[in-house]
């Protein structure tokens, strides 16, 4: 990983790159987004009544993306083994706060506990334990997950998935730009809003398949998937750089 050549390029985003230094590094590996239309007025509920939903031609998305993660570490530290690297399974939507656009996270799911207590207590956010497969074999991922979290309802998401076709980007006023050019997320703790940024370079994205053969992640958080097939893009490799959290004043 480069960060300043990551640092270099930055006409992409739709946020201004944060200010401060940033303080850890992710590499995600092989990560499918797959989203579904959701009304607004089915989603809205769902959310801390502190963030805006955010909508592409009224119409509200929820995403649930598979992939999995390593050089997950603060800076200036080496990978730790046993820590540094899992797989990890989000169920998202898409929310602004004072016009800037992030992503809301309704649950993540990961098959680290150390991770996902260090989540849940730094960073607020709603990460779950979880038994994890992710094993390439040729072109495709065969992914498997099952939340084991105590004292929550369980989900899987079963589903071997593969690219079909080139690496393109996204250009900007597309629903796909809209979905995946996103550089923050938003988390709210004892009515608090926080905002996380992060910045990569521009999504490497390709057309994919998805045969899924369980998949109960939104489900487990009351968000009925309308039966359509979801629209669908793969990434095999994005190097990201993390800030810590900052309050929403």
């Amino acid at each position: 990983m480069n960060p300043q050549a990551i640092l270099s390029v930055v006409d992409h985003r739709t946020s201004p790159l944060p200010k401060g230094p940033w303080v850890m590094t992710q590499i995600w590996h092989e990560l499918l987004f797959a989203h579904w239309p959701i009304s607004p007025e089915l989603l809205r509920p769902l959310l801390p009544p502190v963030l805006t939903l955010d909508t592409y031609e009224h119409q509200a998305w929820v995403g649930i993306v598979p992939f999995r993660m390593i050089y997950v570490c603060p800076r200036g530290l080496p990978p730790v083994p046993g820590l540094s690297a899992f797989p990890e399974l989000n169920v998202r939507t898409y929310v602004t706060v004072r016009s800037i656009p992030g992503v809301y996270f309704f649950s993540l799911d990961a098959a680290n506990s150390i991770a996902v207590t260090l989540a849940r207590t730094l960073f607020h956010l709603p990460y779950f334990k979880a038994t994890m497969q992710c094993q390439r074999v040729d072109d495709t991922i065969h992914y498997y997950s099952h939340r084991t979290h105590h004292s929550t309802l369980s989900a899987d998401f079963v589903a071997p998935y593969r690219p079909i076709g080139p690496v393109t980007y996204s250009r900007p006023d597309t629903l796909v730009h809209w979905f995946t050019e996103r550089y923050c997320l938003y988390t709210v703790a004892n009515k608090q809003v926080y905002r996380g940024d992060i910045h990569h370079l521009p999504w490497p994205l390709q057309a994919a398949e998805l045969d899924i053969t369980r998949n109960t992640m939104a489900h487990s958080h009351n968000i009925p998937l309308p039966d359509t097939h979801p629209l669908l893009h793969y990434a095999n490799r994005q190097e990201v750089l993390a800030w810590p959290l900052q309050v929403v004043s």
